[in-house]
């Protein structure tokens, strides 16, 4: 027996209504928002990846599944949505589309680290990125969406987290300043942090290492460096959110670790997840363009893991299936009947089923309980002469008949 991979799970049909409705529900949310789909590749120029994750970050070192083309072309499988959107924004010239500068995709991501709950090899997300606004209220819509969509789906225990990382000019600044405030401090540190202190100081603020979480309290808050506008664009952002009564934390340690993101970052999280809790999150990346070799454009987006979602999904979130109908038809006549239909059913897109194998109608209705069949129609020989069927309730146990020659209007009136 072949085995799957590890860490790259099968989605089995008892699953996927959890997935529907969180994939629908993105869908949605997107469109009502303004936002256009996007279908990027699954695999890219491993070049893209390296200059927008940056070399040095653990995901292009460590995770990546990179492998070469036959003419000697390094490709990876995408470990993110976000740069192959804004390639796809330079190649295709979508600046001069309207509709394009609003984008959203779905869809599978990879990255080899060590599968964990709500975490795969390969897994899911969902994403927008606005780009070509620079104002405050592009980043508020997306954050409103971004809030709306677990809203929509019930998740409990949801929180925001915002924070501004202001311009390049205010981090080096405070760079500086809490590069200082390490001093000393070092031997405190895990040693990746001990390693950030010289290529990557940010990233020590958001590190899950308690001993680093620690280390770090007491520092100073980046949002003590901001110039006056990128103050206003956060305090614009703030005001915003409370307008539109979305509750939020301002969170100084979160950060992001690459040059091209400015200003506005925010991250939500989910209680029920336990330490591994969050859930989205996303920001403004106004550099990115630049990095990828385009026109300076600002952007902000945010990226959501559907696993994770999908663990903390409460059942009471799923809509009740719809209705639908089992033919139970037996006999010469009745079976071709039934097929006719069945077919017919089918062609008023009304989920409708049998069993080829059953030719009684003690088996055909033990297989239409076993099914779960909302609806059976009762259809032997016996009905075709007297042109008529039995559509039986399966919950009620209630009858009702039709005539065959109009039967299928009839069941597709009672389902809907």
């Amino acid at each position: 027996m072949i085995r799957g991979i590890k860490g790259v799970k099968d989605i089995t049909p008892d699953q996927i209504p959890k997935w529907t409705i969180t994939e629908r529900t993105a869908h949605a949310l997107s469109h009502a928002f303004g936002f256009h789909e996007i279908r990027i590749p699954v695999f890219e120029k491993t070049e893209l990846y390296v200059r927008s994750l940056g070399d040095a970050t653990d995901l292009v070192e460590k995770e990546m599944y990179t492998f070469s083309d036959r003419d000697g072309t390094s490709l990876t499988l995408r470990p993110e949505g976000t740069a192959g959107v804004v390639r796809a924004f330079i190649e295709r010239g979508l600046k001069a589309q309207p509709s394009s500068r609003k984008l959203y995709y779905i869809g599978p991501m990879f990255r080899h680290e060590r599968p964990q709950a709500g975490r795969f090899r390969q897994f899911h997300q969902f994403g927008v990125e606005s780009v070509g606004n620079a104002h405050p209220d592009a980043d508020i819509e997306v954050i409103t969406l971004l809030w709306r969509y677990f809203s929509a789906l019930h998740l409990p225990g949801l929180v925001l987290e915002i924070n501004s990382l202001g311009e390049s000019s205010d981090r080096q600044e405070y760079i500086r300043t809490f590069v200082s405030f390490l001093k000393g401090k070092e031997p405190r540190l895990c040693g990746n942090c001990q390693r950030r202190i010289h290529t990557n100081p940010l990233r020590i603020l958001d590190c899950k290492v308690p001993l680093c979480r620690e280390t770090v309290k007491g520092a100073p808050s980046i949002t003590e460096f901001l110039s006056q506008p990128c103050q206003q664009h956060f305090d614009h952002v703030l005001r915003g959110l409370r307008l539109l009564g979305i509750p939020y934390t301002i969170n100084p340690c979160l950060v992001r670790g690459l040059d091209y993101y400015a200003l506005t970052t925010f991250e939500v999280s989910c209680s029920v997840l336990g330490a591994q809790n969050a859930i989205g999150a996303g920001g403004r990346y106004d550099g990115l363009f630049q990095t990828l070799g385009g026109p300076p454009t600002p952007a902000v987006g945010f990226a959501i893991g559907l696993e994770r979602v999908i663990l903390a999904l409460p059942e009471s979130a799923l809509p009740q299936p719809d209705p639908w109908v089992f033919i139970a038809s037996f006999g010469e006549k009745g079976r071709e009947a039934g097929l006719s239909l069945l077919d017919s059913l089918r062609a008023e897109h009304v989920k409708a089923d049998t069993d080829y194998h059953a030719s009684t109608l003690k088996t055909l209705l033990r297989s239409a309980d076993r099914l779960g069949a909302t609806y059976v129609v009762i259809l032997g020989d016996d009905e075709v002469a007297g042109n008529r069927i039995t559509l039986r309730n399966m919950v009620t146990k209630e009858q009702v008949t039709y005539p065959l020659s109009t039967a299928s209007a009839a069941i597709v009136n009672q389902l809907r």
